[in-house]
């Protein structure tokens, strides 16, 4: 799998075992004689933008993905080096309007004042608020960065009220004065806690490293497909409710076969399948993968571990690519 930094446009071709002609003939003349002429859905795609670990390595770090639903993107997580990779994948921060916290461990939110302050900082000030979801303290985590006694309130106030980064700020389109960063930050529980026209939002609690640090799992309803990102929990009947009947699950995957080491906090491949079967999940996305898990040959090991007892999908895509999640694509492409 080759990592391409720019999405491919074009949506699946059919290829022979996918659909006959002739019953690709039959169905568009059926739907055409009485007037149902298909509709394509709603584009359902996801941007690997991090899938590593806390521990660096030359192709992965850290945690982040880009849900594009449509014409809305949302980001969950912001790991280290999001907004650099972002680039590489020529995303513009500017394209996100909301950003959602599975939990607050540095590598799911260190670059967090990097995307802010630079979506903020190429805007022209009458874009809406950057809405951020997450558990506790969500809400204390962005006000200690961005707020009036900030870590980043001195930067903030010179861009703000300097003669040439409000010219610069004019010249984007903007007009004077020059508006703070518009953030409305929210720390969520469980339930559904947000939606658009693309998408619905709803959130568990599930169990990783507390009483320390509260976790949450999402998942996304959109007209094209449902996905659940479970972030670094470990298997809990609250992720196993959220993901029931899932078309995508995006789940770490830390080791291959069974371990005492990690205990219940995060999973590996025997948890991985047992929720995907237990849940009917259609596709699985491994993610997180720790430096043991990220040469090729471990990564087709893990792969073959699950699906040994799971039968669905399994992806172990690389960084800065996109799979295309539309639900008329018969097999997820990868580019």
């Amino acid at each position: 799998m080759t990592p391409d930094p720019q999405p491919q446009e074009n949506p699946t071709p059919l290829t022979p075992g996918t659909i006959t002609r002739r019953q690709f003939v039959a169905a568009t003349v059926g739907a055409a004689a009485v007037g149902l002429a298909a509709k394509p859905a709603p584009r359902l795609r996801l941007h690997i933008v991090g899938s590593g670990c806390p521990v660096p390595t030359r192709t992965r770090y850290g945690s982040a993905f880009i849900l594009e639903a449509g014409t809305e993107w949302v980001m969950v997580d912001c790991g280290p080096a999001t907004t650099w990779k972002m680039t590489q994948m020529k995303i513009a921060p500017g394209k996100i309007s909301h950003l959602f916290f599975t939990h607050h461990h540095f590598d799911h939110n260190v670059d967090f004042p990097c995307f802010a302050l630079t979506r903020w900082d190429l805007s022209h000030g009458t874009e809406p608020p950057l809405k951020v979801y997450g558990p506790s303290p969500t809400r204390a985590f962005v006000e200690r960065l961005l707020g009036a006694q900030g870590a980043f309130f001195d930067d903030l106030n010179a861009r703000i009220k300097h003669p040439v980064s409000v010219e610069l700020f004019k010249r984007r389109g903007g007009k004077p004065p020059r508006p703070a960063p518009a953030i409305d930050a929210q720390d969520v529980g469980a339930g559904k806690i947000a939606q658009s026209d693309a998408w619905t939002a709803t959130a568990v609690r599930v169990h990783h490293v507390e009483p320390r640090l509260e976790s949450l799992a999402f998942r996304f309803d959109t007209p094209s497909g449902s996905i659940v990102f479970a972030g670094d929990c470990g298997d809990c009947e609250s992720l196993r409710q959220l993901t029931q009947g899932a078309d995508t699950l995006v789940i770490a995957c830390v080791f291959i076969g069974p371990t005492k080491v990690y205990g219940d906090i995060i999973t590996g491949t025997p948890q991985i399948a047992e929720i995907g079967r237990a849940c009917g999940v259609k596709r699985i996305i491994l993610s997180h993968a720790w430096p043991g898990v990220d040469a090729p040959e471990a990564k087709e090991k893990a792969i073959a571990d699950v699906a040994r007892t799971y039968h669905g999908t399994v992806l172990f895509p690389e960084e800065l690519t996109t799979v295309d999640l539309t639900k008329q694509s018969a097999d997820p492409k990868t580019s």
